[in-house]
Order: C-alpha cells, then structure tokens, then sequence
C-alpha cells in the first residue's frame, strides 16, 4: 500500500470517529464527560442546538440516549406475524433522534433543511431544538425540563396536551428516568475536562 493511500485511510478512519454516523455507539454512555470526549463532533453540535434553540447540552443528550443510545443508524425492531413472518418496522423512527419520516419532512420543510439527514448528529440535535421549542410554544414545558419534553416528544404535541401518557404507565417510568438522566449529565458536564 502506498504512503499516501495509508494516510487517506487513516484520515477517513479518525474522520469516522469524530460524532458522524458510524453505527456505533460510544463507550461509557452513563458517563457524559466519556461520551463527549469520544466523539468531539457531539459537543459541537449540542452547543449549537443549545445556541440556536436554548435547549440545554444535558437534555439533548439524555434524549438522545433513550431514544437511540447515540447509534446513529440506529431503527426500531421488525414486527413479525405468527411469530416469524416479518411485517416491517414498528414505525419510521430513524437515526439519533429516532424522528419519524413526517415529523422530519415537517422539519425539513420549516427549516429549509431538505439536505438535513437524521443519521447526521448535527442535524438530529437541531431537529431535537426546533421540536423541543415548538413544545415549549404549544404546551408551554420549559427546555429544561427533559422529563415532560420527552412525554410530549414521544407523544407528539396533542398527544401530550390530551395526557395520553397517562394510559402507558411503562412511558411514564421511561420519562422519570429521562429526567434523572438528564441530571446526572448535567452535573458530571459542569465537571468535565471537555473543550466548551
């Protein structure tokens, strides 16, 4: 192999490993200060999303890992009849957001992001900001409140407003635990050795 091949492969290796969409999820995903100093790519585009939307780096990423556990590639299981017979997806949550294609294509539009692609973690955080404002606006929970911004981003805006939630006791759990997530992040990223 010649010198210059090797040093493109190596390049487009370390390039892979910098918050793109490898398929892989970081190592350590209780720990935000390990995840962030994994992949220097997240930061960037959490601060971003924080930036330009307000929704804060510990709440993107609590988010992130319930939906996706930072696999950007990441899809929800096949259903099967019978037990064995594949009948497609349970939906068409895709990528680190887990954003289902009408929900993206909405964003897209509003955004004039039609290049936008959800296995990408910068727009996947941006998408998370413009869905998580929208929330705030229409069912007036705060951006840092990752708990009942989950219920409603799980839920969608009515569903949320309607308290369907409330009928799925598994999905309440689920939010609790974003929430305590969400604040175990926050205090280890005020601690973190990670470029700001």
């Amino acid at each position: 192999m010649s010198k210059t091949l090797g040093a493109i492969m190596l390049v487009l290796a370390l390039a892979s490993c910098s918050g793109g969409g490898s398929g892989k999820a970081p190592r350590e995903l209780d720990n935000a200060c390990s995840i962030l100093q994994q992949r220097p790519g997240y930061l960037s585009a959490f601060r971003a999303a924080e930036r330009k939307w307000g929704v804060p780096v510990h709440v993107q990423m609590a988010t992130i890992y319930q939906e996706s556990k930072f696999i950007s590639n990441a899809r929800t299981p096949f259903r099967y009849a019978a037990g064995v017979i594949p009948m497609g997806r349970q939906s068409s949550a895709y990528g680190y957001s887990q954003a289902l294609d009408g929900t993206w294509k909405e964003y897209q539009r509003d955004q004039r992001k039609f290049s936008a692609k959800r296995d990408r973690i910068r727009d996947a955080t941006d998408f998370m900001g413009w869905y998580m404002t929208t929330t705030q606006k229409r069912n007036g929970i705060p951006l840092t409140d990752a708990r009942n911004q989950y219920l409603a981003y799980h839920e969608g805006h009515t569903g949320y407003a309607r308290g369907n939630y409330n009928k799925k006791p598994w999905l309440v759990r689920v939010s609790g635990e974003v929430g305590a997530r969400s604040n175990i992040y926050r205090q280890q990223i005020s601690s973190c050795n990670v470029r700001r």
